[in-house]
Formats: structure tokens, C-alpha cells, sequence
């Protein structure tokens, strides 16, 4: 198998154009529902999400929590579909995130808020699924079909809906800004060389690190290399990784550090070399590192989005560790490309 026969190789490359298209035919519904969020005017924000979508929810949390103010927790679905708990939740906004918005917890949970008080938005790519009916607006990511498993253009497209509701509901015309030029700055990200990353991983365990919105990058990183490369990793915050989970780290351990250009990528930079220190195999996206090794990597207009372009180029490597390995990142054993969860 070669890297370019994949679906997720041709849907990474598709990226770019799939936020155009969610930049050129969204924009209605992202001003409607932060219209609707301002007059709201909530407290605090809620998530409902699993999966890479939670990933995306950890990611807005610390929009939410930078930008608005505001704090954002993520609620279990099981709250609702397993136990049969309805919360009381007037007051907030509640974003629920689901790629195909079939799975019926997600649903059922979404449908319970609304009907408690919160404000709900779905954010999917299907403007026509359970979710988005029961929600009280919609996103559609206009992602287009994805038709291999290891989700990444609706990962992104995900992400950026959730940022651009919110950059709109603070009417922050840089961050807006930041938004529409992210097409070209993905374009460059995707062919960003992460090889020598990927040459130093062995098959065994690896540590991926960030702090902040990174950290949220972070996770879907973890999860990518388990599902495309059945390779097992663990995500840490760069906060986190050195009260305890260190004790692992031996000589040649890989440990992949996300980083932007915010008031975070200091502390990533000196976590990063501590652990180089240690004799780990540091590879990191944090300027002013010493002795982790610096990846490629495309910085954008705004320290926000620089996350976006992360992820981007890291899909491009675990797709290549992957078919590498032997594997078929399209179809990662055991799993669907819709988890419908009860």
C-alpha cells in the first residue's frame, strides 16, 4: 500500500477546500446562531460530544474560556440515555458535536437540554440528522462525504465552525479575519515533512504534550495513532506529564509536543527539553526549545487557529506511519465509521 491509494491521504489533502466551502456557504447560519447566543447572553457553556468531536469540544472549551469568558464543561450523554437524568441548565449554551449526528445518546442528551433551558447548537455534517433536528440551530461543516474512518476534514471543519460561532458572538473582527485566511495557511500545512518524527516511531508506546487549546490537539493526536496505526499513546497536558507519567520515559521514548504561538508555548518549550533531557525522542512544534527537535509547521494569523494547522500536518505523518506499518487507515479494525451509542 502507498500513502497516496488512501481515502484519509486524499481527505487530508481536501481540507483547504472544505473550509472554503463551510467559509462560503456558512456564514448565515453562524450569524444566526451567534445573534441567538448574544441575546441568550448564557453564563456558561455546555458540550456534548464523543470521540474526535469531544477532542473538538476541548478545543472550544478554551476558546470559550480565553475569548468569552465563559466557562465551558463538557456532559456526559450517558447522564441522560442511561440514567434518565434531565439537568436543569437555564442560562447556557450548549454545543453538541457529532460528525454524522445519528448517535442517539448525543441526541437524546441534546433534546433534554433544550427542553431544560439551554440554548443548543449542533455542529454536523449533516444538516439533515437526528441531531440537527432537535437542536435549536445548526452548523452544517459542509465537509462533503468522508469516507474513511479516521475523521479529519470534519474534525477540522468542526473546529473552525465552533471557533467562528464564537469569534462572532464576541464580534472579534481579527479573529474573523484569522478564520477566512485559514484555507490558504491548511494548504501549506499539509505539506509540511513530519518524516523524521515519524521514522522514530517504533511500535510501541509514545507520549503527545500540549497545553491550552494545543492540549486539545494533543488528544486527537493520541487517539489518531491508536485508531490508524494501533499504536498506543497517551495525551498529557505539558503541565501534567512531569507529575508522574515521566516515570516511563526512557531512553528513546518519542514524544511529539503541539505548541502555538500563545502565552503557553513557553512552558511546552521547557517540558520538551526536560524531557530530551531524560533521553527521550522530543519532536516539537514549541519556538525556543533547545533540545527537543523543531517540526515544520505553519503558523497563522491568529494564535487560535495556529492549533488548526497543527493537526493538519500531523494527519498527514500518522497516515504515513500508518501505511508504513502495513495498515489501511480507512478501515482501522473493530471500528465504524458511525458509533451509534445508546
Amino acid at each position: 500500500m502507498t500513502s497516496d491509494t488512501t481515502r484519509m491521504r486524499s481527505e487530508i489533502l481536501e481540507i483547504p477546500d472544505a473550509l472554503e466551502r463551510l467559509l462560503s456557504r456558512g456564514q448565515s447560519d453562524v450569524e444566526k446562531a451567534a445573534g441567538a447566543a448574544r441575546e441568550a447572553d448564557p453564563s456558561f457553556f455546555l458540550s456534548v460530544a464523543r470521540g474526535s468531536s469531544d477532542h473538538a469540544c476541548t478545543y472550544l472549551k478554551y476558546v470559550s474560556e480565553l475569548l468569552l469568558k465563559r466557562p465551558m464543561a463538557s456532559v456526559g450523554p450517558s447522564v441522560k440515555s442511561v440514567y434518565g437524568t434531565d439537568l436543569a441548565v437555564p442560562g447556557t449554551l450548549c454545543i453538541s458535536v457529532s460528525q454524522s449526528g445519528q448517535s442517539p445518546d448525543i441526541v437524546r442528551m441534546t433534546e433534554s437540554l433544550a427542553a431544560n433551558g439551554a440554548l443548543t447548537v449542533a455542529i454536523t455534517n449533516d444538516p439533515g440528522s437526528r441531531l440537527a433536528g432537535v437542536a435549536d440551530r445548526k452548523l452544517p461543516i459542509h465537509a462533503g462525504p468522508e469516507l474513511s474512518v479516521a475523521a479529519t476534514k470534519t474534525f477540522v471543519t468542526s473546529l473552525v465552525a465552533g471557533l467562528w460561532l464564537m469569534a462572532e458572538i464576541r464580534q472579534d473582527n481579527d479573529l474573523i479575519s484569522a478564520v477566512r485566511a485559514l484555507p490558504g495557511h491548511l494548504s501549506n500545512a499539509t505539506a509540511c515533512d513530519w518524516s523524521e518524527a515519524a521514522d522514530s516511531i517504533d511500535g510501541s508506546s509514545l507520549f503527545t504534550l500540549g497545553r491550552g487549546p494545543s492540549w486539545a490537539i494533543s488528544n486527537e493526536a493520541a487517539l489518531k495513532f491508536k485508531e490508524t496505526c494501533l499504536i498506543h499513546a497517551e495525551s498529557y497536558s505539558s503541565a501534567e506529564v512531569m507529575h508522574g507519567p515521566v516515570s516511563i520515559v526512557d531512553r528513546s521514548f518519542p514524544v511529539i509536543a503541539f505548541a502555538a504561538g500563545d502565552a503557553a508555548e513557553e512552558n511546552v518549550a521547557q517540558t520538551a527539553d526536560a524531557l530530551a533531557d531524560k533521553g527521550a525522542q522530543v519532536f516539537t512544534l514549541a519556538r525556543g526549545a533547545r533540545r527537543a527537535r523543531q517540526l515544520p509547521h505553519v503558523r497563522t494569523a491568529h494564535w487560535l487557529t495556529d492549533p488548526i494547522s497543527a493537526i493538519v500536518s500531523f494527519y498527514g505523518m500518522v497516515e504515513n506511519v500508518a501505511t508504513k506499518r502495513g495498515i489501511n487507515p480507512d478501515t482501522p479494525r473493530h471500528l465504524n465509521k458511525v458509533t451509534e451509542t445508546v
